[in-house]
């Protein structure tokens, strides 16, 4: 192997490497920035009353995630509320009553 051909082959392999970077996946700069806007929360859908259970017809996700993660939607769904919600008003998980009542539904099938 030529000299050059060398020099050539190992600058490819070092692009190579700074491309693959350290194979742990995170946020470009701007998709950082998106991150606020992008999340959605658990809210109320309508009034809910301190006592009474969330329900599929009472909770859904909005925009900006600021608080409870709609993956929390099973941990809060069949769940009582601890004390009154407005429409729009952010659910809190220290909010939320044990036990949780059954419900046979899950968030895929309310939102597809």
């Amino acid at each position: 192997m030529e000299p050059d051909e060398f020099a050539a082959m190992v600058c490819a392999i070092r692009n190579i490497e700074q491309a693959l970077s350290d194979g742990v996946k995170r946020p470009s700069p701007s998709e950082a920035k998106n991150r606020p806007i992008a999340r959605k929360s658990l809210v109320a859908a309508r009034p809910i009353q301190a006592g009474e259970p969330f329900t599929p017809e009472n909770v859904t996700a909005k925009r900006p995630g600021t608080n409870l993660s709609p993956m929390c939607w099973d941990d809060v769904v069949g769940r009582m509320a601890r004390r009154d919600y407005t429409i729009d008003e952010l659910i809190e998980l220290c909010c939320v009553r044990m036990p949780r009542i059954p419900f046979s539904g899950t968030w895929n099938e309310l939102s597809g």
